[in-house]
């Protein structure tokens, strides 16, 4: 009798394992894929992951799936550890009916989120799947709809990270959308609504895949994801070590990590990052490599909106979220890309405890009829509102320079930071100097002797007596005017003063974000 008992389990058992079978299994390796449980293998500690409800199957019968039941539905659900810290997490598995998403494999996905929610703990979904399982019908609708719920339930209460590895198309694409960071990998992550078949009936125009929806579209021209890899092994690898910027959830304070960098290690090549020149241009990246905590940066949609940076880093050990203007691309300038991308990823910090630091070199928003159709008030706002809005510790640098709108929203202490600093050579105005000559000084500049030299004398005249930064420190509005090689020491001190931070807001359920 036992032996009999044992048999069945250890056969249905081996059949669970096997998802669609063999020939799908290596189906996927032909592809150059990994099965979706040699994926969370990568992924968590070994001999940590908990499955959940293993053993569900599919309940529709039309169109012949009566014969075609798999057990687990398409998809492996549960829990387990990255360096002792627990996450929940799904996997779609592709070897069953192309991992298309019906009935039941949405309940086993809205049961494992709730249990994430429940619990506290990071969501990690890996998706490779076609879509909805049409034969289902609205069935599959219905769990999409679950799902995205919970999605939107979780959002700035527990991390979720979707990492796209195989196909991601119709209803599918809107759960990663709505999670906080999208992964890809190139040459096997696709995203898009309508595939190249449906848009070649429809419109007529042909593309490939690839051309569509691959990782070089959504990472330098959409911004939907946010980082691209050349393999499943490397994009796993980094996605551990992301994880471990950040909190388990919204109650919780990122991990503090010591790594050796010395708190009061001084930084001399501030001075020689940053030319003397405002039309010079050079990469913020270097500033943050020099300042922050050796080789713990962690930039976030590096080839999208390159006019804006943003990442994690570590600052004495602390999680800290950075946003810098990129004189290396533009000029620096806000348009509307830059906008969102900044927006977004501030909120993303304020969610979870992450202090933000501005780096700031910014000449403005981008002027042109593009931007001004293209929506850049309503988009520079998102940035305005997010910054507001953030109660987290907010500190800002003015590296260089500093005008107009820009200003505010990189840097005023109006807007709501807590503590702005600023070297002894910035610039502080509504413009740059020579426009603001050119305006306020036209008449006395049109009626000299020499046009040309007077326009000098008061571009000068404003850089030295109106722009520096003792202006704005005599109002109040720059708390401490640093010497560069002190940079890093007093951002870990500004943090610091304001590590504590709480903040009373009025009592809503919830703002109305200029989307």
């Amino acid at each position: 009798m036992e032996k009999s008992f044992s048999e069945k389990y250890s056969n249905i058992r081996s059949v669970m394992l096997q998802g669609g079978g063999e020939k799908g299994i290596q189906s996927q390796h032909q592809k150059g894929k990994l099965t979706c449980r040699e994926r969370i293998d990568l992924l968590v500690d070994e001999g940590s992951f908990i499955e959940d409800q293993a053993y569900v199957l599919g309940r529709a019968s039309d169109f012949g799936l009566g014969e075609k039941h798999f057990l687990g539905d398409g998809v492996i659900t549960g829990c387990g550890k990255i360096d002792d810290r627990q996450i929940f997490l799904y996997s779609q598995d592709f070897t069953v009916l192309g991992g298309s998403l019906g009935e039941m494999q949405a309940e086993r996905i809205a049961a494992i989120q709730e249990a994430a929610l429940k619990n506290g703990c990071p969501f990690v979904q890996i998706n490779d799947s076609g879509g909805a399982r049409i034969q289902e019908g609205v069935l599959s609708l219905n769990g999409y709809g679950k799902i995205f719920r919970n999605n939107t339930r979780a959002s700035g209460v527990i991390p979720q990270i979707s990492v796209i590895l195989g196909p991601c198309a119709g209803g599918a694409v809107y759960s990663p959308a709505i999670t906080d960071f999208i992964f890809m990998v190139d040459g096997i992550s696709n995203m898009y609504i309508t595939g190249p078949d449906v848009i070649k009936a429809v419109t007529g125009e042909e593309i490939t895949h690839e051309a569509l929806g691959g990782t070089e579209v959504h990472c330098t021209k959409s911004g939907v994801a946010h980082f691209r890899f050349s393999s499943e092994n490397e994009c796993m690898a980094f996605l551990k070590r992301f994880l471990g910027y950040l909190p388990l959830n919204n109650r919780e304070r990122p991990p503090v990590v010591e790594n050796g960098d010395p708190r009061d290690r001084e930084t001399p090549a501030v001075f020689t990052i940053i030319p003397d020149s405002e039309k010079h241009a050079y990469d913020v990246r270097a500033i943050i490599e020099e300042v922050f905590d050796k080789d713990s940066f962690i930039e976030v949609s590096k080839d999208y909106a390159q006019n804006i940076v943003v990442g994690l880093a570590r600052l004495g050990g602390r999680t800290v979220g950075i946003f810098a203007n990129q004189p290396a691309y533009l000029a620096a300038v806000l348009d509307i890309n830059a906008s969102d991308k900044a927006a977004r990823f501030i909120r993303f910090c304020d969610a979870f405890n992450i202090p933000i630091v501005a780096l700031v070199d910014v000449p403005g928003f981008l002027p042109g009829v593009a931007q001004e159709h293209g929506g850049i008030i309503r988009h520079g706002a998102k940035l305005l509102y997010a910054i507001a809005e953030a109660t987290v510790p907010k500190v800002s640098l003015i590296l260089r320079k500093s005008y107009g709108g820009a200003f505010i929203s990189m840097s005023s202490k109006a807007l709501g930071y807590d503590r702005v600093i600023c070297y002894p050579n910035t610039q502080i105005a509504v413009m740059g100097a020579d426009g603001a000559a050119k305006v306020i000084c036209r008449k006395e500049i049109s009626e000299s002797e020499d046009p040309k030299g007077k326009e000098i004398e008061k571009i000068r005249e404003l850089r030295e007596s109106f722009m520096n930064p003792y202006v704005a420190a005599g109002y109040g509005f720059v708390d401490d005017v640093i010497s560069p090689e002190r940079t890093r020491i007093e951002l870990i001190r500004s943090l610091e003063m304001h590590y504590r931070k709480k903040e009373n807001c009025p009592e809503k359920k919830h703002g109305n974000i200029p989307l």
